[in-house]
C-alpha cells in the first residue's frame, strides 16, 4: 500500500482551518451585534460543524479534470525523475 502524499495528509488540516475561519467570523459578528458571549459561543460551534459539513460535501464531489490530475500527479512525483 502507498503513503499518502504530504498534499493529502495536510488537507483535511486545510479544511477545518477555513471552517474555524468562517467559524470565528460568525462569532464575532454575533458577539458584536448582541454583546452576549455564551450565544456568541453558540453560534461560533454551530457554524463550524456546518462549514465543517459543507466543505467535506463539496471536497466530495469535487472531481479534478484531465489536466488537473496531470498537474497533481506531477506535483507528487519525487524531484529528479
Amino acid at each position: 500500500m502507498t503513503e499518502p502524499t504530504r498534499r493529502e495528509r495536510i488537507r483535511p488540516a486545510e479544511l477545518l482551518g477555513i471552517a474555524g475561519v468562517f467559524a470565528v467570523f460568525t462569532g464575532v459578528i454575533v458577539l458584536l451585534s448582541t454583546r452576549e458571549p455564551k450565544l456568541s459561543l453558540i453560534f461560533l460551534l454551530i457554524a463550524f460543524i456546518v462549514a465543517a459539513v459543507i466543505l467535506a460535501m463539496l471536497t466530495l464531489a469535487a472531481k479534478p479534470n484531465d489536466v488537473e490530475q496531470h498537474e497533481i500527479d506531477e506535483e507528487d512525483r519525487p524531484r529528479g525523475h
